[in-house]
C-alpha cells in the first residue's frame, strides 16, 4: 500500500491565477467565497479564482487532497471513466482545465477533469484494490469536497439513497442555549453575559497568539520538528486501521466526544514515539524506551487544525446537483486554529483524555477560525497575495504537526458499484513534516499519515505507539469500572460524532 502512494510528488512550480469560464444556467453551482460569479456550461466572460483559492495556487501553499478508497473488490476502470462524467465531472469546477491563451493568461476550459483518478489493480492486506483521488485544494474545502465524494458513494443496502454522517453539535453555541435553559430569568441573563465575555475573551487570546506566532513564536525543535521547505519535499503516506468502538466506549466512560479520544490518542502516542526518539543512542536502549527521556524544560508542541467555517451543502444537496442540475452552495471557506499539544509520559492513561477534553472544550468558545479567515481575506485585500500567503505560511509553519478528523459515513458505501472497504483522505504541500488525519467508516477508524521521510523515517513506529495508546485507555477504563451498562447499550447507536 505504501508503495502505491508514497512516490507521490508536490509539483515544485506554483500554478498560475486561474480564469475560470462563465457559462449558460443549466448546471450552476453558487461560489460562496465571495465572488459574484456562478459556474455553468460553456462559454463565456472569464472570471477570477477568489481570494481563498488563489492562496492555494501560492508556492508555498500549493495544497493537494489525496483521498485513498479501498475496495472490497477489484476495480473495473472502464466503468469508473464511464460513469465519472455523469456524476462527479459534472461539477463545474472538476470539469475544467488551466489553458494559457494569446494574452499570456490562464482560463479554464470544458476538456479534462482537474482531478486525477487512479484505479489500482494492486491488492493490500486491506482491500482486494485501491483508488486513488488527487485534488487540488482551491478546488473546494475538505468539508464541500468530501461530501462531494460521499455523494457519489449511495449506500449498499439501499442504492438509491446517499449515505447519512452523524449529526455535530454547536459548540460554544450549544453551550449559550443550554445556559440559557431554566433558572430565574436574571440567572439566565447572568450566564449568558459571562459566556459572551468568555467567548470574546478566548478569542482576544487566541488571536494574539496565531498573530504572534506569525511573527515570531515557533515551536520547541524536537525529532518531528520539519526544517523550513518542508513543502517542498515529497510525503509518505502511511495508515492504520483500529476500532471506532474502542474510541466510542472511551468517549462514553469519559463523557467525551470522539474529536476529544482522537487527539487524546495523538497526543499520548507523539509522548510515546518521541519518548523513544530522544532515547536513541543511549546506553542500554531496551531499558532507556522504558524511561522517561523526554527533556525537563516543557516542550512547545502545537497542531494546526484547519476549519471549515460555513455548514456544508450537505451530502443530499450535492447529490441533486450532479443529478438534477440544481443549485448548491460551493467554497473555500477556512480558517485555521493552533491547536496546543501536550506531551510527557503520564501514570495514569486517563489523563490524557481529560487534557485532551479540556484543549478543545477550551477553543470550542473562541473563534479564532473565524478571525483567522477574515484576518487572511483582509490582508490580501489591503497588501495584495503575496503578503497573505507570506503570513499564514509562517503561521502554520511555526506549529510541528498537521490534525484532521473527518466525519464519517454510518452505513457501508460503494462507489460506482464497488463496495468501499476503507477511505483515507491526506494531503501534501503543507509545510508540516507530520500531518494527522483520522477518518472513520461503520466501525473502523482509519489514521493516516502523510509525513516527510527525512522528519519521521520510521511513521509506522509512530502508528504502532497511537495504536497501543489507545489500547491502553481502554484497559484503565476497564480497570477503573468506568464502563457502565448503559454506555455498552449505547456503543453500537448512531450518536453525535463531534
Amino acid at each position: 500500500m505504501e508503495s502505491l502512494t508514497k512516490e507521490l510528488r508536490w509539483r515544485k512550480s506554483a500554478l498560475k491565477p486561474i480564469q475560470i469560464t462563465k457559462r449558460s444556467p443549466t448546471n450552476t453551482i453558487i461560489d460562496d467565497d465571495g465572488n459574484d460569479g456562478v459556474y455553468t456550461i460553456a462559454g463565456g466572460e472569464e472570471e477570477p479564482l477568489s481570494p481563498a483559492a488563489r492562496l492555494f495556487h501560492e508556492p508555498h501553499f500549493n495544497v493537494y487532497i489525496i483521498a485513498i478508497m479501498g475496495s472490497k473488490n477489484p476495480i473495473n476502470p472502464r466503468v469508473v471513466y464511464g460513469k465519472l462524467p455523469q456524476s462527479l465531472l459534472k461539477h463545474p469546477r472538476f470539469s475544467s482545465l488551466q489553458r494559457n491563451n494569446e494574452m499570456g493568461s490562464y482560463k479554464c476550459e470544458f476538456k479534462q477533469p482537474s482531478t486525477l483518478h487512479n484505479p489500482c489493480g494492486t491488492s493490500t492486506s486491506d482491500a482486494e484494490a485501491v483508488g486513488i483521488f488527487r485534488i487540488h485544494h482551491s478546488l473546494g474545502d475538505g468539508t464541500s469536497l468530501m461530501s462531494l465524494l460521499l455523494a457519489c458513494t449511495p449506500q449498499i443496502s439501499n442504492p438509491d439513497a446517499v449515505p447519512t454522517v452523524p449529526a455535530s453539535n454547536s459548540g460554544w453555541l450549544l453551550s449559550y442555549s443550554s445556559a440559557g435553559s431554566g433558572g430565574w430569568w436574571w440567572q439566565r441573563w447572568f450566564m449568558a453575559v459571562c459566556m459572551m465575555f468568555w467567548l470574546v475573551w478566548n478569542t482576544v487570546v487566541d488571536v494574539g497568539y496565531m498573530m504572534v506566532t506569525a511573527l515570531f513564536l515557533k515551536d520547541t525543535e524536537t525529532p518531528i520538528k520539519a526544517p523550513a521547505g518542508v513543502e517542498l519535499n515529497p510525503k509518505r503516506f502511511v495508515y492504520r486501521t483500529v476500532s471506532l468502538d474502542d474510541m466510542k466506549l472511551i468517549k462514553n466512560a469519559m463523557n467525551t466526544t470522539i474529536n476529544d479520544v482522537a487527539l487524546a490518542v495523538t497526543q499520548a502516542g507523539l509522548s510515546q514515539y518521541l519518548n523513544r526518539r530522544y532515547g536513541e543512542g543511549k546506553q542500554d536502549k531496551g531499558a532507556t524506551e522504558k524511561k522517561n527521556n523526554l527533556p525537563k524544560k516543557k516542550i512547545r508542541l502545537r497542531s494546526t487544525l484547519l476549519v471549515n467555517i460555513r455548514p456544508s451543502s450537505g451530502i443530499q444537496a450535492l447529490a441533486d446537483m450532479m443529478e438534477k442540475n440544481t443549485e448548491a452552495k460551493w467554497g473555500n471557506w477556512i480558517g485555521h486554529v493552533i491547536l496546543p499539544l501536550t506531551v510527557g509520559i503520564r501514570d495514569d492513561p486517563l489523563d490524557y483524555v481529560k487534557e485532551a477534553k479540556a484543549t478543545i472544550d477550551r477553543k470550542k468558545h473562541s473563534l479564532e477560525a473565524i478571525c483567522s479567515f477574515s484576518v487572511a481575506n483582509l490582508v490580501l485585500k489591503l497588501f495584495g497575495i503575496k503578503a497573505a500567503s507570506a503570513i499564514s505560511h509562517k503561521a502554520v509553519a511555526r506549529t510541528t504537526v498537521g490534525f484532521s478528523n473527518v466525519v464519517r459515513p454510518l452505513e457501508e458505501i460503494g462507489f460506482y458499484g464497488h463496495a468501499m472497504e476503507f477511505l483515507a483522505p491526506s494531503c501534501y504541500g503543507h509545510p508540516h513534516g507530520l500531518m494527522i488525519n483520522f477518518q472513520s467508516y461503520m466501525n473502523m477508524m482509519t489514521i493516516v499519515l502523510s509525513v516527510d521521510e527525512t522528519t519521521i523515517p520510521d511513521p509506522q513506529k509512530l502508528l504502532d505507539d497511537l495504536e497501543a495508546t489507545l489500547k491502553l485507555i481502554k484497559e484503565a477504563v476497564y480497570t477503573k469500572g468506568l464502563v457502565k451498562e448503559e454506555a455498552m447499550l449505547r456503543l453500537h447507536s448512531h450518536e453525535y460524532y463531534l
